[in-house]
């Protein structure tokens, strides 16, 4: 990879997609006046709560809403920096599971900083468990938030199982030196695929790899998914169609690549119900999908 991906390459093992939550500071009696919110789902929740005037600082992968994206950042979740955050002089460190380094994460413990750790899971539990966690770490109602998230996602339930095909989707997470980097099992993307009710292909591993052209061809995918941003420094459609390893494939003879922004597809907080709609429509143009109903997390604040 030439840059660490913004959101978890592969998740720790939970007890059920998206349901591993796990909370390390005990409840509050009132919202922490000085927040720093470490992980992209996290930081659109603590909005999502009503609480984002608390935050203080956030990282790179903190980029919704625009009010988070002003805010000052400390780097980037795997990197952290023990002093920056020090300085900072939070009352609650919100923190990702898959933030680090564990050596950083430690030394702040040992520090007696308040954390708050919740586990990114994906799936369709992941969003209201997010909030639940950290309505709970904030000190704030979170029931109002999660039920409306489970709500929503609820409602496409029956219209997705009811298409009529389940594509093979291949998730390319960047096509460096040219050789795409998929995902197989247990990532957000994996997630995301069988949520819309389609099929990843990749099943012989979990996590990230290369895929070789003979790699490709036994895979067969329909459809190539790529987050928005690498499909453009990948250098477009035509560019990705000419990639060996892809070329190959009845998606690139169907011009089949389809992007969306990468973490509003690949996040799984407040936002996921929506982008779950949002790739459907794309992989099943015909599928009668509901609107769904308009929520201020959606709209940037």
């Amino acid at each position: 990879m030439t840059r660490p991906p913004a959101f978890p390459l592969r998740r720790r093992a939970l007890p059920a997609l998206g349901a591993g939550v796990l909370l390390a500071s005990p409840a509050r009696a009132a919202t922490p006046g000085r927040i720093v919110s470490i992980g992209g789902a996290l930081t659109e929740t603590v909005f999502a709560l009503g609480a984002g005037s608390h935050v203080v600082a956030v990282d790179s992968t903190s980029r919704y809403p625009v009010a988070a994206g002003s805010l000052p950042q400390i780097g980037y979740m795997r990197a952290l920096p023990t002093e920056g955050i020090v300085s900072l002089h939070p009352d609650l460190l919100l923190l990702s599971g898959d933030a680090g380094p564990r050596e950083v994460v430690e030394v702040l413990r040992a520090a007696r900083m308040p954390i708050a750790t919740v586990e990114d899971g994906a799936g369709a539990g992941a969003p209201s468990a997010k909030a639940v966690a950290i309505g709970r770490a904030l000190g704030i109602d979170a029931a109002p938030l999660a039920a409306a998230l489970t709500a929503d996602w609820a409602l496409l339930d029956g219209p997705i199982a009811a298409a009529r095909a389940r594509p093979n989707v291949l998730f390319v997470l960047s096509t460096a030196r040219g050789t795409p980097l998929v995902s197989g099992r247990d990532t957000h993307a994996d997630a995301m695929i069988a949520a819309v009710g389609s099929d990843n292909p990749v099943r012989q591993f979990a996590g990230y790899r290369s895929l070789s052209a003979e790699g490709a061809a036994m895979l067969a995918p329909d459809v190539i998914l790529m987050m928005s941003h690498a499909l453009q420094e990948a250098g477009g459609v035509d560019a990705v169609l000419r990639i060996p390893a892809l070329a190959v494939t009845p998606a690139a003879a169907a011009r089949r690549i389809l992007a969306l922004d990468g973490p509003y597809m690949l996040n799984f907080g407040p936002r996921a119900a929506h982008a779950r709609r949002d790739l459907a429509a794309l992989l099943h143009p015909a599928l009668p999908l509901p609107v769904l109903p308009e929520r201020p997390w959606t709209v940037q604040a």
